[in-house]
């Protein structure tokens, strides 16, 4: 018995506790059996043992039979096993390649062969078998997730394991195939709109007026369609578009020409007609679709029109076109309405705070007090915020001369206590500026930023409020106090109207934006200058308020010295640890450009904050605001600036150097 359950290996068998328990418990039972059977009649006990001896024989062969089958059903399956994961190593659908610690081919499954051309590659370096797969082994060595990558014109998910022993290689190339023609089936809605369309038309002949509209449509129509477009004329100066995101692709290729070809073609009949267009895309829900389509026009329109917004929900929009000057409206029918809506508001009101940008100039200032004055002929109360330790000359004679003036003098108030008089029930106006990073009252602006009226004019930025009450941004005006100014002629009579010092701060601030009325100043400028005049604005005072100091006119001509001129661009740097006043960096880019041969200037100095800022200026030809917004910034054409935290001079001059000598191909957008 010994020798079988040795031969048979029925020692482990029987440690299993089941079996061991079953058998200990029949031969105790069979045990009992024969003592009760001898005792009561030794035949029976014979017969009993006869049975237990036969039944112990079949038990035991049954029992080796359970055991040999169980041995036999285990090896079969380990050799299924085995034999099953040889074949799903070579056989599935994955490539799969070892690699030894000097980067050499150790193996590789026979799906992956067919990559190498059934080629021999076990035993070579990576790098001699295929450069690039060695070099996307190393890319990705370190991941912990697979990385879709492109290798001999398929994608693949890649994996490095096991510190670059082993490569998987998953072809994806049909699903990427399948996502790409999801995403290029996508809809996207846009919105054009003719910029000067109502301005254009007045004056014209009901035939001119048609055969411009023909012109303008046909010209929309056939674009259209040869970029596989549905247009719809939603009024004479709407439109609508929808398309599929590969030709929305193609459309960003060209650059969106059709803009340049209708306003080139339309100013040789003397009537420059010039698009806005806002793109949207990304979204399944058609009719939130066509609201961001909408925001993006409003955008477009914001910063002045003739380009073209593209952005979907939550992402950077892309900006196209923009290389005209925004075109003077002659019409006053905005100005009338943006002045009944703010009266509307400062009604609902309780009192209203008006703030301008931090460092503060004399359009800014300007215009609070213009906008504190319109708030007093409605009956309203108005504080203007003001926190700027180091003014410049212009707007501290300003302030000396404020204090003659006791009632301006004791609304002109601090943030804090700003903050602590405002109410849920208040309004905050914001001029010559739309961003919270610039405003002087910050925490004003956050407490605030639901009862918010901006009026600008400078083109509006992706930095914006989002659900501002009113806004009037229109950046053809030469300042924010030519806009205010063209408000007081819709405010009620019976209130008291400018002084002499208000009608004087807000004429200085066109002064000064316009250069002394040489830059960006059109027929509705001057209609504002001679109303500040007949208000009373002071001449000899303006002269008071801009005459420099000479430290201030060394400091700029100092600047100015130290320009270095190259390609039609003067690019001018402030002396490390030098602080310069911005206004004083502002004039020495608007000398610059007087030199002969110069399109643009940019001054890159130390501020007081410890940031670094630029001041650039263009004549036309080269867009600062797209520069200065690549760099966080933001302006005009031809007027734009920013500043910048954790950057020494030198870093930003070699940013800026960067953008200014990109490829031909993305400079499309900086200059004509």
């Amino acid at each position: 018995m010994r020798k079988i359950f040795s031969r048979e290996n029925w020692e482990g068998y029987l440690k299993h506790p089941a079996v061991r328990w079953n058998i200990c418990y029949i031969v105790l039972l069979t045990i009992i059996g024969l003592i009760l059977g001898f005792m009561d009649n030794w035949i029976i006990g014979l017969i009993i043992l006869v049975i237990a001896v036969i039944g112990g024989a079949i038990s035991i062969r049954r029992l080796r039979k359970l055991v040999v089958d169980a041995h036999e059903y285990l090896n079969e399956l380990t050799y299924k096993v085995q034999r099953g994961q040889q074949e799903a190593l070579l056989e599935m659908p994955m490539g799969m390649i070892m690699l030894n610690k000097r980067h050499e081919v150790e193996w590789i499954n026979p799906y992956m062969a067919r990559y190498f051309n059934l080629e021999i590659v076990v035993g070579k370096p990576i790098a001699d078998v295929d450069e690039k797969l060695a070099e996307l082994i190393k890319d990705h060595a370190d991941d912990k997730q697979t990385q879709v990558v492109t290798w001999r014109d398929h994608q693949f998910e890649f994996l490095v394991q096991h510190h670059g022993q082993v490569v998987y290689l998953l072809d994806i190339t049909k699903y990427e195939q399948i996502s790409a023609q999801y995403k290029d089936e996508q809809i996207f809605i846009g919105n054009i709109y003719l910029d000067n369309y109502d301005e254009l038309i007045q004056g014209m002949n009901d035939s001119d007026v048609s055969n411009l509209h023909n012109y303008v449509t046909s010209q929309i129509s056939d674009w259209a369609v040869a970029n596989h477009l549905l247009m719809k004329i939603i009024d004479d100066d709407n439109y609508l578009i929808i398309g599929h995101q590969a030709s929305l692709k193609e459309l960003e290729k060209q650059k969106f020409k059709i803009l340049d070809v209708i306003r080139e073609n339309t100013s040789k009949q003397n009537s420059p007609v010039t698009l806005s267009v806002g793109i949207a895309y990304g979204e399944n829900d058609l009719i939130k679709l066509a609201d961001i389509a909408q925001n993006n026009l409003d955008l477009a329109l914001g910063r002045g029109g003739d380009q073209v917004v593209v952005r979907a929900q939550d992402q950077e929009a892309r900006f196209y076109g923009g290389k005209t000057n925004p075109m003077e409206k002659r019409t006053r029918v905005r100005a009338r309405m943006i002045s009944q809506a703010l009266q509307e508001l400062m009604t609902q009101s309780d009192q209203l705070f008006v703030m301008g940008h931090i460092n503060p100039d004399m359009d800014s200032i300007g215009a609070c007090l213009g906008i504190r004055r319109i708030a007093e002929m409605n009956g309203k109360e108005c504080w203007i915020v003001i926190d700027d330790e180091h003014p410049h000359s212009d707007i501290q004679r300003l302030m000396r001369e404020i204090d003659n003036y006791q009632t301006i003098k004791d609304h002109i108030i601090s943030p804090a206590e700003a903050l602590e008089k405002a109410t849920n029930n208040s309004l905050l106006v914001l001029v010559d500026h739309a961003k919270r990073g610039i405003t002087i009252a910050p925490e004003l602006y956050d407490k605030m930023q639901n009862r918010l009226v901006i009026i600008d004019h400078h083109r509006r930025g992706e930095e914006f409020p989002e659900n501002p009450l009113l806004v009037y941004i229109e950046p053809y005006a030469s300042s924010t106090c030519e806009l205010i100014t063209e408000m007081f002629e819709y405010q009620p009579r019976e209130g008291k109207g400018l002084n002499k010092l208000e009608a004087t701060a807000m004429l200085t601030g066109i002064q000064v934006d316009t250069k002394s009325f040489t830059k960006s100043a059109g027929t509705r400028t001057f209609d504002a200058a001679s109303y500040l005049r007949s208000a009373g604005a002071d001449g000899l005072m303006i002269q008071s308020f801009m005459k420099e100091n000479p430290e201030t006119f060394m400091m700029r001509n100092h600047l100015i010295s130290r320009a270095e001129i190259n390609d039609k661009i003067a690019l001018c740097t402030g002396e490390e640890g030098q602080v310069y006043d911005p206004v004083t960096a502002a004039q020495a880019a608007d000398m610059l450009l007087q030199m002969s041969g110069i399109e643009a200037s940019f001054v890159i100095f130390e501020r007081a904050d410890n940031k670094i800022g630029i001041s650039a200026r263009s004549m036309g030809n080269v867009n600062v605001q797209v520069i200065m917004e690549k760099m966080g910034g933001g302006g005009h054409l031809a007027n734009a600036a920013t500043q910048i935290s954790d950057k020494d001079i030198t870093q930003v001059k070699q940013e800026l150097i960067d953008i200014l000598t990109k490829p031909d191909k993305e400079q499309d957008d900086i200059e004509e």
